[in-house]
């Protein structure tokens, strides 16, 4: 029987890499939660939304779409109809997608389509409250850390990757804000779950983090 898989952690820990490898291995659809509130987040910088409006956020949601397309094991987001992988990368999403995720009746929203989506199991899905609010009964709940320069050096190459290459300064100050906002926002802060598994990749390479945590996953299904 397909299992749910939820996995937990602080911005770039590697969560969607190895959530990615997982649903390869295991024929599961790969839902990235953080894309769908990273997707509101450029919603609202393109309409000029002021995140402390309570009104305006409230009109943002209201003219918001989103939509998802299977493509393999994947599900991609799409904002208002379009694709819209590159700009939800942007240093500019980045630095407002934390204060973005505290607003109740955004994640009142996203949980109820994350929900949706996973209804029927064989679905791993990466964020910051799967395992706590989304899938608390999940079969299997992974929190994935790492050493905060290492994290750093992540997002600088995945940064160059794009094409928007950020000094290595810039991006811890990011990181560690977005850390300070997660870890302690009123609505769903980001917390190890119950019975969850923590795993500290620093030192990790990609195939041993998935080889780790895929005998995790056969040993629940």
């Amino acid at each position: 029987m397909p299992i749910t898989i939820a996995i937990d952690g602080f911005s770039s820990c590697g969560k969607s890499t190895l959530a990615k490898d997982l649903a390869a291995s295991m024929g599961y659809v790969y839902v990235d939660s953080g894309a769908m509130y990273r997707a509101v987040t450029l919603h609202f910088l393109r309409m000029s939304i002021d995140v402390n409006d309570a009104d305006k956020v409230e009109q943002g949601l209201s003219d918001l779409r989103l939509d998802f397309r299977s493509e393999g094991t994947h599900q991609r987001v799409l904002l208002n109809g379009k694709i819209v992988e590159k700009e939800l990368r942007s240093m500019a999403v980045n630095k407002l997608v934390s204060p973005v995720a505290t607003l109740s009746n955004v994640r009142a929203e996203l949980v109820r389509q994350q929900q949706y989506i996973g209804r029927n199991g064989g679905i791993v899905m990466d964020g910051r409250d799967i395992g706590t609010v989304v899938f608390p009964d999940a079969e299997l709940k992974l929190f994935i850390t790492a050493d905060t320069q290492e994290r750093v050096r992540r997002r600088v190459e995945e940064l160059k990757r794009m094409g928007s290459p950020t000094p290595a300064k810039e991006v811890e100050t990011n990181l560690s804000e977005r850390d300070r906002i997660d870890s302690t926002r009123d609505d769903s802060p980001l917390r190890k779950a119950k019975g969850v598994v923590v795993i500290d990749n620093t030192n990790l390479t990609r195939e041993e983090q998935a080889a780790m945590c895929l005998a995790l996953a056969k040993h629940r299904a």
